[in-house]
């Protein structure tokens, strides 16, 4: 990689003057190069009969989420690599940030955004399938739907779950959300993500957290 995009990989906004200087360009470029080279390792294998669009998009969602960005970034090093990087002086505060899941799946992303720029889509694609295998393999085997697992809980009482988004943060293309899951007009958990779906379903995560903390499976959120 190209030293100038290896110093913008593992710069945060918050360490440059000029915002156009840190990750989040390439962020935006390798999200879309991360789902699609997702999708075209998932395409071929996956039956058409079994696996429709909406089936294929959930899987998708899960193995790139920003669970699965965390514990691939974590797996490569991402952290302390970002730590390295730090400006001289720099607050503990201000370092503390790269143990964020939303900074270091935004850095994984931006990692592959200068892949592709530097390598070209189809050395970059095959590099994310391997880095991505065990998040894949998990999503394929184990999908997890949280907010349906919460509403079927709730049905058992009676009683429906809503979700309203509190906050909006970021700009458009680094945006995040804050969402309250509410049962009869009591916030039983809030959740974050960078869609409104995930976001829900971080919030329908905690709630079951909540009630049954040994009860849900270990594995990312779906999509929707």
């Amino acid at each position: 990689m190209p030293e100038d995009l290896y110093r913008q990989v593992f710069t945060h906004a918050s360490w440059t003057a000029r915002r156009s200087d840190s990750y989040a360009r390439l962020a935006f470029l390798g999200d879309s190069v991360l789902a699609l080279s997702v999708t075209a390792h998932l395409y071929p294998r996956l039956g058409a009969e079994q696996f429709g669009a909406g089936r294929l998009t959930k899987i998708r969602a899960q193995a790139v989420s920003g669970p699965a960005c965390r514990a691939v970034a974590e797996q490569l090093g991402v952290p302390e690599l970002l730590r390295s990087a730090a400006p001289p002086g720099t607050p503990a505060g201000a370092t503390a940030v790269v143990e964020t899941e939303r900074v270091l799946a935004s850095v994984i992303e931006a990692v592959i955004g200068a892949c592709y720029l530097s390598a070209g889509f189809e050395r970059t694609s095959a590099a994310v399938a391997e880095a991505f295998a065990e998040q894949i393999e998990e999503a394929l085997e184990r999908p997890v739907d949280f907010k349906s697992a919460l509403q079927e809980r709730l049905a058992r009482g009676g009683e429906t779950v809503l979700y309203e988004v509190t906050e909006q943060a970021g700009p458009p293309h680094e945006r995040t959300f804050a969402v309250a899951a509410m049962v009869g007009g009591a916030q039983i958990a809030q959740g974050s993500g960078r869609s409104k779906k995930l976001a829900e379903q971080d919030a329908a995560r905690r709630a079951l957290d909540a009630a049954a903390p040994t009860s849900r499976p270990a594995t990312a959120p779906t999509a929707e």
